[in-house]
Parts: structure tokens; C-alpha cells; sequence
């Protein structure tokens, strides 16, 4: 059987990208958790992405606590990303001028006005709009590869917690077949100590009494029900991991279910034997219970 269905939850991924303009890198990371929580970082000059990427987390993840990360870095000079407002420049050089000339009139040595001082007052450089445009698309084009590779990864971890969960079903399936045919034995074995006590208070105790006993003692000892309920757990387990989608819910309660059948089986047990398959079962069950938490 496949297990390329089944996804972990834990899983982390990275890209970078380089452009003219700079270099921005994504970064996934998500950990387990019952529901589906994201958590985004972004700078401002991507911060529109947000929805879209918020929709693009919540149609293909189902669980687990992910962390986005965005960072930018712009070059620290680039021309095409500039425009100069020569309007406004020359409404400042014609205001320094006036201002220069009063000056003159009343200093002579007037400090002269940087030509940088001009470069930074509001609305001479401009930064154009399709600055933003070009950052966002690459961004959004880089966090569905980087959002593949995370995705991958789940998978491939997946299809590791789904191979650890099926090596303890078939060990748990090998205990279900030893078990069955030793009931019997035990249960015939039991009577038949109950009798010789009995028969030791024959004089005390009616053939009615003697005969309700065994039967209360047959009935505590038969665990067919339960080992037929083992058996079907174990099969709906193995159903869910090639189910597709989300299986995570599912097979914690497969698991408590598991665990409930184990319990019976060892409060009903009253031979070494048995009582060594039952703790082995839980202790199976215990493995893959842990395990599956990190199941998406």
C-alpha cells in the first residue's frame, strides 16, 4: 500500500531568489498542532501578499502551527526604481534662490545649499509604483516553490511515520493471532480449578451455585469481543493511512480505541501469558499514538 497520502505536520523549508532590484527569501516552518494557525512576516513593501497567501496556506495545509517568513533586502542603489520630480526641484531651487539672494543682502558669506540637501526633501526622488509590483509577484512566485518543497517535505515524513505506525500494527496483529488460540486453554484451565476448589465446599454449595460460578468465571475470561474489535481497529488503521487528506483525527481516535481494547484485554487476564501480550499492546499502541500527533 501507498503512504504517499499520509503528511506530517512538522516540516520546514527555504528558498531564495536574486533580482536586479535585491534578494528575497521565503521561509516555512510548522510544528503540530489540532488546528490549522498561521503566523506571517512580512516587510511592508510585500504586506498587500497577506490575503492571498493566507488563502494559498488554508486550501492546501489542514493542520498544524505554520510560521511564514518573508525577508527582503533591496540593493542599496537602484536607478530605475528612482524618478526625480523636476517640478518640485525646481520650486525648491527657485525658493533657495530667493532665500539666497535676502541672505546676500545681509551676510557676506552665505552657506551654500547642498545639492543632496535638495535629493531629500519630501517629493523629489519618488519611488515608482511598479517597484512594489515586481517585489510582490516575485515574492508570490517564490512562496508556491517554497510552499512545494515544504509540502514535500510533510510527505516524505509522512510516508516515514506511516511505515513506524504499520511495523507496529503488523507486531500487534502477530499478538491478536497468538493470543486466540490460548483463550480456550485458559479458560478450560481455569475451570477446572475452579471446580477442584469447589468441590472442596460441595457440602456447603448446591450443583445450581457451582454451575453459576463457572459460568460468571467463563464469561469474565472470554475476550472474543475484544480481540474482534483489535482486529477491526487494526484494519481501519491501515484504511485511514491510504485514505487522502487530512487523517490525523481519525487515527487518534483509532489509537484511543486501541488503547480501550488493550485495557480490557489486560483487567480480563489471569495468565502470565497473557498479561505479557497485554502490556506489550499497550506499549505498541502507546508508540503509535506519539507518532501519529504529528499526523496532519
Amino acid at each position: 500500500m501507498s503512504n504517499s497520502n499520509v503528511c506530517s505536520m512538522t516540516a520546514f523549508s527555504r528558498k531564495e531568489a536574486s533580482h536586479d532590484w535585491g534578494t528575497i527569501s521565503w521561509e516555512i516552518r510548522s510544528v503540530n498542532h489540532r488546528y490549522l494557525e498561521a503566523s506571517y512576516r512580512m516587510p511592508e513593501a510585500a504586506r498587500s501578499l497577506e490575503p492571498t497567501i493566507r488563502e494559498i496556506i488554508r486550501k492546501q495545509l489542514q493542520r498544524g502551527k505554520v510560521d511564514c517568513n518573508l525577508q527582503l533586502r533591496l540593493n542599496t542603489v537602484v536607478s530605475k526604481n528612482l524618478q526625480l520630480n523636476e517640478q518640485m526641484l525646481d520650486q525648491y531651487l527657485s525658493a533657495v534662490n530667493i532665500i539666497n539672494e535676502r541672505i546676500a543682502r545681509q551676510s557676506a558669506d552665505p552657506a551654500p545649499v547642498s545639492s543632496v540637501d535638495l535629493l531629500f526633501r519630501p517629493g523629489v526622488i519618488e519611488q515608482t509604483e511598479t517597484d512594489n509590483e515586481q517585489i510582490n509577484k516575485a515574492a508570490l512566485e517564490l512562496f508556491h516553490d517554497t510552499l512545494a518543497e515544504h509540502i514535500a517535505h510533510r510527505k516524505r515524513e509522512g510516508a516515514e511515520l506511516a511505515s513506524f505506525i504499520q511495523q507496529r500494527l503488523a507486531k500487534i496483529g502477530e499478538h491478536v493471532k497468538q493470543l486466540r488460540p490460548m483463550i480456550p486453554a485458559i479458560v478450560q484451565q481455569q475451570k477446572e480449578k475452579l471446580h477442584a476448589k469447589l468441590a472442596e465446599l460441595k457440602g456447603e454449595l448446591d450443583n445450581n451455585r457451582i454451575e453459576q460460578e463457572i459460568t460468571l468465571l467463563a464469561q469474565r475470561l472470554d475476550v472474543d469481543e475484544e480481540l474482534d474489535r483489535l482486529s477491526t481497529h487494526l484494519t481501519e488503521v491501515n484504511r485511514a493511512l491510504g485514505d487522502k487528506g487530512g487523517v490525523g483525527r481519525r487515527l487518534d481516535f483509532l489509537m484511543q480505541e486501541l488503547n480501550r481494547e488493550a485495557n480490557t484485554l489486560s483487567s480480563k487476564s489471569i495468565a502470565t501469558e497473557t498479561t505479557l501480550i497485554a502490556v506489550d499492546l499497550k506499549v505498541l499502541i502507546e508508540q503509535m499514538r506519539e507518532q501519529v500527533q504529528n499526523i496532519e
